[in-house]
């Protein structure tokens, strides 16, 4: 079974927590999926990069769900979530490809 990258897995999180959200209407089900996600992430930057960097992007991808709400009210809700999923996949695969 192929491994998948934790830098996927956190942009899906982001991405899908919002689009369960969305299309059930039902925000703590969003928030379930983009917990769930970042745990995995957590863990899969935790084996490849350390504690230390595992703590970093951790924390990044909290940040990016939080900013995602303020940039949603300029640029829309998908470009958003899209723009920030993108900026913590860059930096899980920055940090993250160092430790490989």
């Amino acid at each position: 079974m192929a491994k998948v990258p934790a830098a996927a897995v956190a942009a899906s999180g982001l991405v899908g927590g919002y689009g369960l959200a969305r299309w059930t209407g039902k925000r703590p089900l969003g928030g379930v999926a983009l917990a769930a996600a970042g745990s995995v992430a957590a863990y899969g930057w935790n084996r490849q990069a350390g504690t230390r960097a595992a703590v970093g992007l951790s924390v990044a991808y909290v940040a990016a769900f939080a900013g995602s709400h303020p940039l949603a009210k300029k640029v829309g809700a998908w470009p958003a979530v899209f723009a920030v999923a993108g900026g913590v996949a860059a930096a899980s695969w920055a940090v993250t490809r160092r430790g490989a």
